[in-house]
Parts: structure tokens; C-alpha cells; sequence
């Protein structure tokens, strides 16, 4: 073959692959950066990546509302943002950054694949990305009472983000950093994070559905079960003395035992001693007056008799 044909040949075969071969390196990973896997975004979970997660019925209807995959999840940026977030993305679209192409991640419905924290723990992010960027990760975590039945707006969010993370390491494909969460959620909550960069004019925009269990139930304080103090143990009732006095129900105060006298004091009554016999029953004031005036009483008639009988002998 000619030389001249040769170089005319191979000038042909490169205008017909240049085009192909740009197309596919647009597409590649060098194209695309990254998203929260950690807690999972709406955009990743729903992705061909997403695992079970993409099959939910929330995942599905995104795809539906979507007319396409999220198979670029990596790439929901947004140029020339310069930090007026509030100003550029509208309300209701927050969470496909306002682009047409993630419209189905805006659907309002609470049943989106979620991550389960605790408020006021330590929040661990894991976000992936393909290429490394300088920049501030700002995170939001909607207000109390948020209803994820509605679309997200900006209102939803508090002015200031919880936490801000300015250029962490990318290591082994992701960004990985702490955050103290809030303490006051409860519920399903939208945690949403706002990657500007400063190596690129480009901001990317991700919502990550989150659930704080609600707290335990706690008894009253200083009170526990039936009305015991704190510990579970009531102090144990004094012992009582048969024939003492008990607590009246009504009153608090103490009330007299109506209980007859022991058969030993009435015996003791009849009996030829010269001194008292005590109750058995238990007295703060020792023996009772009729136990006295009956001994007295039997000593007196015992010595009258012995008397009179001397009399008549000596007669």
C-alpha cells in the first residue's frame, strides 16, 4: 500500500474512534466523584450498586419517577453554586440538587431505605468518591417534627449545619469523618450534606434518610414499681407485740386493742399472794388498776378471815 493511502487510512480510523473513545472517557469514573454510602444516600441505595436496597418499593418508584437508573449516583454536582445553596436549589428539590436527570429522589414518602442512629452519638460518614477534591463538608439534620410525607424544603433545615469537616483524607475510595449528632431527634429524620468544593466550581447535594428510636420509658423519679422508693425495696414493717397497740387505717394513729384479759390475770385475781400479779400484756405504764384493786382486795379478805377464826378458837 501506498504510504500516502496508509496515512489516509489511519487519519479516517481516528476521526470515526475519536468521538467513541471521548464519549466513553466522559463517562468514566473520571467524570464522577462521590456520595454518602454511610449513612446510605437515596441516590447510592437506589443505585445498581444499592444491592437490596434498590429493590424496595421506594427505590422503584424513584426509578419510575426518574425514566432512567441512578447508575451515575457519583455525580449529582451542581457548578457555580459559591455557597448560595438556599438561593439556588428550590424548595421541594433538594434532594436531586434541582436536576432534572434525579428527579425521583425527590418523591415524598417515608419508607426510603434508612440508617438507624442514636441522638446525641457519635455520627460516623463514609462517603465514597472516585476522585479526590479539596473542600468543606456541611452536614444538616432536619428540624423536630419534620414529616418526611412531604417534600424537603429549606425551612425543614436549621440555618447552620451540626457539623462541618474541611478537606478530610480520601483513603481506599472514601471520606471518612465524625460528627457529634444532636441529641433532641427522634423519628425518621433527613440528614442532609452539602459538599462544596474548592479544587472545583462544583457542589454536590445528597439526602440520607436516618431513624432515631424513640427513648425508653422511665418510671418516676425517685419512685419505682407500685409506689416502692427508687432501689425496688420498701422499708420492712417494725414487728408488733401481741396486745400493743396497731396504726389505725383511717387516721395514722395508733388505736387501743380491745382484746379480753389473759386467763393468768384473772386467775391471779382469786390467788392467796400478797403481792400484784402483771398482765402478760405488753404496758408502757406497768400492770393495769383492776389487776392492782383485785389483788389488794384478795389480801384484805384473806387476813379478815384468818383473824375472826383465831377469834372463835380462843373462845
Amino acid at each position: 500500500m501506498p504510504r500516502t493511502t496508509a496515512h489516509r487510512t489511519a487519519a479516517l480510523a481516528a476521526a470515526a474512534v475519536s468521538p467513541l473513545f471521548l464519549a466513553l472517557w466522559g463517562a468514566g469514573p473520571a467524570q464522577a466523584h462521590g456520595a454518602p454510602t454511610d449513612p446510605v444516600s437515596r441516590v447510592y441505595a437506589c443505585s445498581p450498586e444499592g444491592g437490596a436496597a434498590a429493590r424496595t418499593a421506594a427505590c422503584r418508584a424513584a426509578v419510575e419517577a426518574n425514566g432512567s437508573s441512578f447508575a451515575a449516583w457519583d455525580n449529582l454536582r451542581v457548578a457555580g453554586v459559591n455557597g448560595r445553596d438556599r438561593q439556588t436549589i428550590p424548595d421541594g428539590r433538594l434532594c436531586s440538587g434541582g436536576l432534572d436527570a434525579y428527579r425521583g429522589l425527590d418523591l415524598a414518602r417515608a419508607d426510603w431505605p434508612s440508617t438507624t442512629l442514636s441522638p446525641g452519638a457519635t455520627l460516623r460518614m463514609t462517603y465514597a468518591s472516585t476522585i479526590a477534591h479539596s473542600g468543606t463538608f456541611r452536614m444538616y439534620l432536619t428540624k423536630p417534627g419534620y414529616d418526611p410525607s412531604k417534600p424537603l424544603t429549606w425551612s425543614d433545615l436549621p440555618e447552620r449545619p451540626f457539623a462541618e469537616v474541611k478537606d478530610p483524607t480520601l483513603k481506599n475510595g472514601a471520606y471518612r469523618f465524625t460528627a457529634k449528632l444532636p441529641a433532641d431527634r427522634t423519628g425518621r429524620q433527613m440528614l442532609y450534606t452539602i459538599w462544596q468544593n474548592s479544587s472545583t466550581p462544583d457542589t454536590y447535594y445528597s439526602c440520607s434518610d436516618v431513624v432515631f428510636p424513640a427513648p425508653a420509658a422511665r418510671s418516676e423519679p425517685g419512685r419505682g414499681a407500685a409506689g416502692t422508693p427508687a432501689g425496688g425495696t420498701s422499708a420492712p414493717a417494725a414487728p408488733r407485740t401481741p396486745g400493743s397497740a396497731t396504726p389505725s387505717p383511717a387516721s395514722g394513729r395508733p388505736s387501743a386493742s380491745a382484746s379480753p384479759a389473759p386467763a393468768s390475770a384473772r386467775a391471779a385475781a382469786a390467788a392467796p399472794r400478797s403481792t400484784p400479779v402483771a398482765s402478760d400484756a405488753a404496758s408502757d405504764s406497768g400492770p393495769s388498776a383492776p389487776v392492782l384493786a383485785g389483788g389488794a382486795a384478795a389480801v384484805l379478805a384473806l387476813t379478815g378471815g384468818t383473824a375472826l377464826a383465831v377469834r372463835l378458837r380462843r373462845r
